[in-house]
């Protein structure tokens, strides 16, 4: 007979690392969305600025903690998980995208949602790379 599989024990203080990190990055997101509102039907530019700088910062987070050699067991939970997890919100993307396109908007609907993507894929690999030069 098989031995039952063991249920992993809440770690609380990722969850708690993840939590606060959250906090912030929702923080962020909120006051960049508030310091570049955009009127129904025009580029919604706070998110995409949000969602393109956060792939910016993921590429260096992830640049930072391969590249560390011990880096603490908590960096990537409150940075990346928390913070830049908070501070992204490629679901706002989604429904701004079908807002677009549902509300007559579909040239300006469609070019938000293939910039955002391909500017993030962009920003990551830029983030990414950067850092790594910057390093050596």
């Amino acid at each position: 007979m098989a031995e039952p599989a063991s249920v992993p024990r809440p770690r609380w203080d990722v969850l708690a690392a993840v939590g606060a990190g959250g906090a912030l990055g929702s923080l962020a997101r909120y006051g960049l969305s508030v310091a570049i509102p955009h009127s129904p039907g025009r580029f919604p530019l706070s998110t995409f600025a949000t969602n393109v700088s956060g792939c910016l910062l993921i590429g260096v987070l992830m640049a930072v903690v391969t590249g560390a050699t011990s880096p603490h067991r908590l960096l990537r939970p409150f940075l990346g998980v928390g913070i830049l997890g908070g501070y992204t919100t490629f679901s706002t993307y989604t429904t701004e995208t079908l807002d677009l396109v549902t509300a007559g908007h579909p040239f300006t609907g469609l070019a938000y949602a293939f910039a955002t993507v391909a500017a993030a894929l962009v920003a990551v690999y830029a983030g990414h790379e950067i850092t790594r030069a910057v390093k050596k």
